[in-house]
């Protein structure tokens, strides 16, 4: 369920109603405006921005979801058996902050007591689901190996962090926004919501009980009716998926293709942001995958696709896609965008086809005509993951403000992040990062070691921004 909201999900945890049951909508024009400016051109509501260490952090940005009220997220594609999310398994305990809600510490104790048995909760939330809800079933794959526990870490991940209202909330309106290409109504929340309660009562036996359910409700409550509101308003303005068909498919190497599509309506969407695909041969299996140029006159799109092992989106889109086939697109999100009202330099920090979005950045910057530094890492593990490079050093060549660094892992035993280091200095620029969540993480630990503020530091991985969080 992703679609726009309104201020009516900020307002606090009281939630209103009956057992999860959501407010009516309101007025769709009473959320316009907030939309347009909590999204810009529909940038990703997630906190591409690195948080603060010392703030309280919410999850937000993206992961590869599959089924209804999945996390989004574009970094590296994932396979049916990879985590796109936030992780609600095992975590080192963490101190509850004293300006915590009385209903986050709450909601947090749950979360640390059913970390050891995540698997078992999981298993029995979908079973309760399934059982008491079956008319809810088709919105899931066939194959639930594939969706997993993404349902459940996203509204586990959500509730954890309910107090840091300015990241969570941006990043449950893109929820609600994305989640209307499953068929998602406001109708099914109430279900949701009530198999998640009676699988953390099963399992969180020591710390459950009444004031712990009415915070839980309270909680979800808010959560569902941002989502809803979200998904109300951005009804009224854009389809809940575009037809897109392949026009080239080239194969850069064995396992990387660049496929081009033509949407079937126009399709608006900023450099740096990223969308979900979904095959006809994987029905209701949709991954994240960034755009790979600024937006051009002729409306293609360009994505870069590595096959991983047991991906099943991504090994359909590398050695199956063929010029004719018709993908489906969900909505652009993500907010790794530029802001072309200052003069701040670029940092750009590309692993494997992370590299993609970087090229967007690249060339919305020359698009704009100013004069501003950009600073490209391309980092790889061999020459031969380096597959874009001629494109990188050809816009070198074009423009004198573009500097482009391959850096080879295998060659100079010499990581991404800490080449960084070996430059700069850095704190006149913002910092851009796309690729795999590990790269990231270490990526966003490198920059702040040499002084670059958390607020410069922009990425789309929810995995990331979990891990800044705890």
């Amino acid at each position: 369920m992703d679609a726009p909201t309104t201020t009516s999900a900020d307002s606090g945890s009281d939630g209103g109603g009956g057992w999860f049951t959501p407010r009516r909508t309101p007025d769709p024009e009473t959320g316009g405006s907030e939309r347009q400016a909590d999204e810009g051109r529909i940038p990703e509501p997630r906190s591409h921005r690195e948080p603060p260490r010392a703030a309280p952090a919410a999850a937000a940005g993206p992961t590869a979801p599959a089924g209804p009220v999945a996390p989004a997220g574009p970094t590296a594609p994932a396979g049916p058996a990879a985590s796109a999310g936030p992780s609600a398994e095992p975590r080192p305990p963490r101190s509850l902050r004293d300006n915590a809600s009385p209903d986050a510490i709450l909601v947090r104790r749950t979360m640390e007591e059913i970390g050891p048995v995540a698997d078992q909760v999981t298993s029995y939330f979908y079973a309760l689901l399934f059982v008491r809800h079956p008319e809810l079933r088709p919105l899931f794959p066939v194959a639930m190996d594939t969706q997993r526990d993404r349902l459940l870490r996203a509204l586990l991940t959500a509730a954890e962090h309910v107090d840091n209202k300015l990241v969570l909330v941006p990043y449950l309106k893109n929820l609600g926004r994305g989640h209307r290409k499953y068929g998602t109504h406001a109708e099914h929340y109430p279900a949701v919501g009530e198999c998640l309660i009676a699988a953390l009562t099963q399992y969180a036996t020591t710390t459950w009980s009444a004031e712990t359910e009415a915070a839980w409700v309270r909680t979800y409550t808010t959560i569902s009716q941002v989502m809803i509101d979200a998904a109300a308003e951005d009804e009224l303005k854009a389809p809940a998926w575009w037809l897109a068909e392949v026009v080239s498919h080239d194969l850069r190497t064995p396992d990387i293709a660049v496929v081009t599509v033509r949407p079937d309506q126009p399709y608006p969407f900023l450099a740096g942001q990223y969308t979900t695909l979904e095959t006809p041969w994987w029905p209701r299996i949709w991954r994240h995958y960034s755009f790979a140029s600024a937006p051009r006159s002729d409306g293609l799109l360009s994505f870069h696709v590595k096959a991983v092992p047991a991906g099943w989106v991504s090994n359909a889109l590398v050695h199956r896609a063929r010029p004719g086939d018709v993908l489906r697109l969900g909505p652009p999100a993500g907010s790794m965008t530029v802001d072309h009202n200052t003069d701040s330099g670029l940092l750009c920090l590309g692993g494997g086809t992370g590299i993609a979005p970087i090229k967007a950045l690249v060339e919305d910057v020359a698009e704009h005509g100013r004069r501003r530094p950009v600073e490209v890492f391309y980092g790889a593990r061999t020459d031969h993951d380096l597959y874009d490079i001629d494109t990188m050093l050809r816009l070198q060549q074009s423009h004198h403000w573009l500097s482009v660094r391959p850096i080879v892992d295998r060659q100079a035993h010499l990581q991404l992040p800490d080449a960084v280091r070996e430059y700069g200095p850095w704190n006149e620029y913002d910092a851009y990062l796309s690729g795999p969540p590990g790269m990231i993480r270490s990526g966003v630990d490198a920059l702040r070691s040499v002084g670059v503020p958390g607020d410069r530091i922009r990425h789309d991985s929810i995995e990331d921004l979990v891990a800044a969080a705890t």
